[in-house]
């Protein structure tokens, strides 16, 4: 294992998580950090001593992580465009007068919900503060679920729908920039994207600190295109070098990143996988960005079923009283699970284990009809 410092290769930094801190502070939240006795006795572990601690990111300004990362991307366009006028810092004057002439701003993305979300109101609050006009376009699976659809339209996005597959996704957007001349903003493999994303574990690691005074022993994050398992892997790295372990978290039936892992090469999807999965916020694969930071730092990389996740999800409702949604719920059913037990037992010191819950904008109707198909 390397830490991030030794890397060369790798499209962010620790410092670039800083200035992203920096640049998305006082309009992203600060999620809490929540515990649970209960949960902490669901460990399936002899010897169990577990404390688990869950970042809510469900309680994240539109819902999940995604808006850090859309925020930061965002505001960097933002000032991209004011610095191609010429402007300084200084001419307070002379860069409101640029803004007010600049030309309507297009930013594009595909997503099948959370992202989208989060771009939107990232070019809402772009076009606010700097009086621009920004306009968000979303390229959405047709299957979407309803709440992420409308999370879009309410903060003023425009939606267009496709097949549910990366390759229509990436073709309509394409499309998209190349009409409009629109500005492309990927869930996970831009750079300032997966940098804001890292902000995550800068609040995490802090958090537990101030409540235990100690450090996290392992960090649980779900992983689909990468873009919050790679920014937090460099923060992690960062913050704890290689005392912590980082365990990606994975739907068997979308299992590209831990195939990746095992072949030692970048893989896309099973052909034969209809990605029907519950988790329909880790549809993405891993590209060239996210790929090269989870292969050289993550620890392991762990996949659950349908089943185990739904379970997972009905469990935090209970006990935490959290609606995440089931990509969330695919973290707390890894750390729950018995290969994480067996892998990584609390006799061999791994105590405090945290948690990303990536997100909370689920269907509850959908979602409760699947529990109960699968007698939960």
């Amino acid at each position: 294992m390397q830490t991030a410092q030794k890397k060369t290769d790798h499209c962010i930094t620790y410092q670039n998580i800083l200035d992203a801190a920096e640049k998305i502070e006082g309009i992203v939240h600060r999620t809490p950090v929540l515990t649970s006795s209960s949960l902490n006795e669901s460990y399936d572990d002899s010897k169990n001593n577990r404390r688990l601690f869950f970042k809510i990111e469900a309680m994240q300004r539109t819902g999940s992580f995604k808006f850090r990362g859309a925020l930061n991307a965002t505001l960097h366009l933002v000032d991209d465009i004011i610095a191609s006028t010429g402007c300084t810092a200084d001419d307070k004057q002379g860069k409101q007068e640029k803004q007010r002439l600049a030309p309507k701003v297009h930013v594009v993305t595909h997503s099948s919900g959370n992202h989208a979300a989060a771009v939107a109101l990232a070019a809402r609050l772009a076009s606010e503060k700097t009086g621009m006009d920004i306009h968000a376009t979303i390229v959405m699976p047709k299957n979407a679920p309803i709440i992420k659809v409308n999370g879009v339209l309410g903060f003023g996005g425009d939606i267009v729908f496709v097949e549910s597959t990366n390759e229509a996704r990436e073709e309509m957007a394409d499309k998209i920039v190349e009409e409009k001349g629109a500005k492309f903003i990927h869930p996970s493999e831009d750079p300032r994207v997966i940098a804001a994303q890292g902000t995550t574990c800068l609040e995490f690691v802090d958090q537990v600190r101030t409540m235990i005074e100690a450090d996290l022993d392992a960090v649980v994050i779900p992983v689909g295109g990468g873009g919050l398992a790679a920014g937090n892997t460099v923060a992690l790295r960062g913050l704890l070098g290689d005392k912590v372990k980082i365990i990606l978290a994975e739907p068997a039936e979308m299992d590209d990143a831990k195939r990746s892992m095992e072949a030692g090469v970048l893989l896309g999807h099973d052909p034969n996988n209809k990605l029907n999965s519950v988790a329909d916020g880790l549809k993405t694969t891993l590209g060239k960005n996210t790929w090269p930071i989870i292969r050289d730092l993550v620890d392991d990389i762990i996949t659950v079923s349908e089943k185990d996740i739904l379970s997972a999800t009905k469990l935090v409702w209970e006990r935490l009283k959290v609606s995440i949604e089931p990509s969330a719920g695919v973290g707390v059913a890894v750390a729950l699970g018995k290969e994480f037990a067996q892998k990584y037992p609390s006799s061999d010191g791994y105590v405090k284990v945290g948690i990303i819950l990536c997100g909370g904008n689920v269907d509850l109707i959908k979602v409760c009809k699947l529990m109960e198909s699968h007698g939960l």
